[in-house]
């Protein structure tokens, strides 16, 4: 039997993804971002093209490390200016039944009291569409602007993390019990207090002893996603995720971080299918190879490099302004400096070359070409075919290097492709975002951490 795809798109409400320079592409409507209509044109053309859902990711502060400041980020619209998401998904379920929609929020620079008001809010809103992606956010320009001296560190952040995970599942899924609300006229009563409760939490980082502000949604607990790729980040997925996001590139790296992240589930009593896994992949679409070669050449054209170099330059920690081919290569052979993130991406980059910064930039160029498939609508749909078979992945998180060109392409050219040899939805099963998912009932599966409190 062919395992379906499921597919989501990944957008942010500001200028440019992973993309710099590409604002300046002649169709680009890159503008658009702070325009409610983009938005709701976005949701429909999605749920047209049945994709299981939006992801909306976020940044809470700027991208500062390259050259010492943000300058370079602010100048070539590196998440900036950066528009709340979260008031996007009201909008979009207006114009939509059946898309899911899942948004960013951060753990460390939110409360889990007022976080799960949100989430039951949203969920209600959209009769049960709503997912979170959680974060603990990397930025130390965020943890200034929230009033730290400096980040929380790593690992605490996912210490602290587990914590507020563990508050948000007492207000979900514990605090009103189900028929709480009656609205009962005779007897005038709309809520039954018998049946709400106090959650009485007192942790080492969070002390909330009342109870949830709203009464339960369709899903109680939204859909939960989550990206971290370190160790501790894989750990976290393992006890919480139900849908896991994957920066990985090859085939390898890929089916080795979903078979570690399902072997340390088990430890927490979850099954193999308890968590989806999502590659990220970035499509170029031509009517042939050849069309689609010549698209990406002129989108290469556009690339630029100080924006590169910069978003690079926050992924990894490390300043790379005037780094030259030798400094460089003793970063990537691990000879000088470095950290955990150096690891995560330019060890992709060859080794026994010198690279010049300018080559460097196009090799990571919309978040890495790795990522990026170039082709006619066969071989794309190829591609990803192949690609699920060997990993064992459930589909994929769908990047773009304009908006809305990239989107509308793969929408009108590749969809129809994958559909016709039935490895994508030609429609959508009734239900909330996580029956949808994982074909179970609404809530959380008996086996997860968060029905269990």
């Amino acid at each position: 039997m062919t395992k379906r795809i499921k597919l989501n798109f990944v957008e942010k409400n500001c200028p440019i993804l992973d993309n710099p320079g590409l604002w300046t592409y002649p169709e680009s409507e890159a503008h658009r971002h702070g325009d409610l209509s983009y938005w709701m044109e976005l949701a429909v053309l999605l749920e047209q093209a049945k994709f299981d859902g939006i992801f909306l990711g976020d940044a809470l502060g700027t991208f500062d490390t390259y050259k010492g400041g943000r300058d370079t980020a602010i100048l070539e619209g590196i998440s900036m200016p950066i528009h709340d998401p979260t008031y996007l998904i009201p909008a979009m379920a207006s114009v939509t039944r059946h898309l899911g929609l899942a948004v960013t929020c951060s753990l460390t620079y939110d409360h889990p009291y007022a976080l799960a008001r949100k989430m039951s809010t949203l969920d209600h809103l959209t009769k049960g569409r709503i997912g979170w992606n959680i974060v603990t956010s990397n930025l130390d320009s965020a943890a200034r602007n929230f009033g730290y001296d400096q980040q929380i560190e790593h690992d605490s952040r996912y210490d602290r993390g587990d914590e507020f995970l563990e508050v948000c599942y007492k207000l979900w899924e514990k605090s009103w019990e189900d028929g709480a609300v009656v609205r009962d006229i005779p007897n005038r009563m709309y809520t039954n207090p018998a049946k709400v409760h106090d959650i009485a939490h007192k942790g080492t980082y969070f002390q909330v002893p009342g109870i949830h502000l709203c009464e339960p949604s369709p899903q109680r607990t939204p859909v939960l996603f989550q990206a971290g790729s370190s160790h501790r980040g894989r750990e976290f997925a393992a006890k919480h995720a139900e849908c896991n996001f994957l920066n990985a590139v090859t085939v390898e790296e890929t089916r080795y971080l979903i078979r570690d992240v399902r072997a340390k589930a088990e430890k927490y009593g979850r099954e193999a299918g308890d968590i989806l896994f999502f590659p990220r992949i970035v499509p170029v679409v031509g009517a042939t190879d050849e069309e689609a070669q010549q698209k990406i050449d002129r989108y290469l054209q556009h690339l630029s490099t100080e924006g590169t170099l910069a978003l690079l330059s926050s992924w990894t920690g490390i300043d790379l302004y005037g780094y030259t081919p030798e400094r460089l290569y003793e970063l990537i052979a691990g000879k000088s400096g470095g950290n955990g993130y150096i690891t995560d991406y330019l060890r992709r980059a060859q080794q026994d070359k010198q690279w010049t910064m300018e080559e460097l930039a196009r090799l990571y160029a919309f978040g890495g070409l790795g990522n990026v498939i170039v082709g006619s609508p066969g071989r794309i749909a190829d591609h990803m075919e192949s690609f699920i078979q060997q990993t064992g992945a459930d589909g994929f998180n769908l990047g773009y290097i304009t908006r809305s060109e990239s989107v509308t392409d793969f929408v009108h050219q590749v969809i129809p492709v994958l559909q016709r040899r039935g490895l994508v939805q030609s429609e959508y099963r009734e239900g909330t975002y996580r029956e949808k998912l994982f074909a179970h009932q609404a809530g959380l599966p008996r086996s997860h951490p968060g029905a269990q409190v």
